[in-house]
């Protein structure tokens, strides 16, 4: 069935837009009017070719934010649990969504549904909107039946996910604002406000400036001169830096440096671990096979290093051994991550285990980054003071000299 996007007015004269799916055109604007609104505009969304529909599926991705996709799973969830079939459940969702992109792409998921496919592969059609994990554990869903439970659990991992993503980069916000506004102040200073005062001091041919004030106005100098160059050699440096951390080499070879960082390496670990233990819980509880889920969870760590040790370990389960040992053998995971996966096996509740450890991460994870923000931002401070006091100083000293000599 053809999917239609319009613009138009409501009953209220507020303009509206989204998605339609009808036989055809007449069909889409008689539903519409039926529905209160005023068509403005309204056309086809038809399939050009391969490279057109990537390009926009990559567009997609980048415009349905997690909190919309999770709100989309538990409704869809809840309308399944009320054994609603599953094409009805998907046409209630479309019209409900509020995002286009996301609305769009469940109406196209239902029609495919609707066309004898199945629900795991109509959502492997937009893998920039729904991944491997969501893609799996819908399949896992479909195979046992158990569709509603997944999609409950898939809701709970993606706000999970959000939430943490939402804590570390609310607790860096406020330094990176003040690391900028130092740099800026810093910029000020030495490109307007010391270049006026090196003006006054060169009246004075008598007057000798100290080394401090020297070693300022040389800063200062160079600043005023040569700013384009420093612009020019930061932005190739960071250009050639991503362009390498790009490459499978450069990767894997910064992926290894980030895990040895002071502090930041910690941090990057314990945000891997907690990934890898709560996406193997999720997919566990969805019915995936160990291997299956294993294979998917590779992909999540963002972590080459610790990726290649999910990958021996997955080998060597694959031969018959524990989940615990091989992950042990690695030396990538913490004494923790091990020992709870252990109990997990020999009990039999190696899920709700996992999910105990990537909680804990989590919590580690938010206070290591408060920890980490409470400590730059004085010291964020107090670098600004001491780079201020010491212009300031070099400045006030040989003012000082020039007012006693004149006067």
């Amino acid at each position: 069935m053809p999917i239609f996007e319009y613009r138009g007015l409501n009953r209220a004269g507020k303009n509206v837009k989204g998605v339609v799916d009808a036989e055809n055109l007449r069909s889409a604007r008689l539903r519409l009017k039926k529905d209160g609104i005023y068509v403005v505009d309204i056309k086809d969304k038809k399939k050009v070719s391969d490279a057109a529909a990537r390009g926009k599926k990559k567009v997609s991705a980048k415009s349905v934010p997690i909190r919309d996709l999770s709100l989309m799973t538990r409704q869809l969830a809840t309308l399944i649990k009320a054994n609603i079939p599953l094409v009805d459940a998907l046409s209630a969702v479309s019209e409900q969504v509020e995002n286009p992109a996301l609305s769009e792409a469940i109406a196209d998921c239902k029609n495919m549904v609707n066309e004898g496919s199945p629900f795991h592969k109509a959502l492997g059609k937009y893998p920039g909107i729904f991944n491997n994990i969501y893609v799996s554990m819908s399949e896992a869903g479909e195979m046992t039946g158990t569709l509603d439970t997944i999609l409950i659990r898939l809701a709970e991992f993606t706000e999970a996910q959000n939430e943490l993503r939402t804590k570390v980069k609310g607790a860096l916000t406020y330094p990176v604002l003040m690391l900028v506004a130092v740099v800026g102040i810093l910029f000020f200073l030495f490109t307007y406000l010391v270049p006026k005062m090196m003006d006054i001091f060169e009246s004075d041919p008598e007057l000798q400036l100290p080394w401090y004030t020297q070693v300022v106005f040389g800063v200062s100098g160079v600043m005023v001169n040569y700013w384009w160059l420093f612009l020019t050699i930061g932005f190739l440096s960071t250009f050639s830096f991503l362009n390498w951390k790009r490459t499978p080499a450069g990767k894997a070879k910064w992926d290894s440096i980030s895990l040895k960082l002071p502090l930041f390496g910690e941090i990057g670990r314990m945000v891997a671990c907690s990934r890898f233990t709560r996406t193997l819980a999720t997919l566990l509880n969805g019915g995936g096979p160990m291997l299956t889920a294993m294979q998917i969870v590779r992909n999540v760590v963002d972590n080459n290093v610790i990726a290649r040790a999910i990958d021996d370990a997955r080998s060597n389960i694959s031969e018959g051994e524990s989940i615990a040992g091989p992950l042990k053998k690695s030396g990538q995971f913490p004494p923790i991550v091990i020992h709870m996966v252990s109990i997990g096996e020999k009990t039999g509740e190696l899920e709700n285990m996992l999910v105990q450890v990537a909680d804990a991460y989590d919590f580690q994870v938010k206070a290591k980054v408060e920890a980490l923000t409470s400590l730059m931002n004085p010291i964020i401070l107090i670098v600004m003071g001491f780079a201020i006091a010491m212009i300031v100083f070099s400045v006030m000293m040989p003012m000082f000299e020039m007012t006693n000599r004149l006067g």
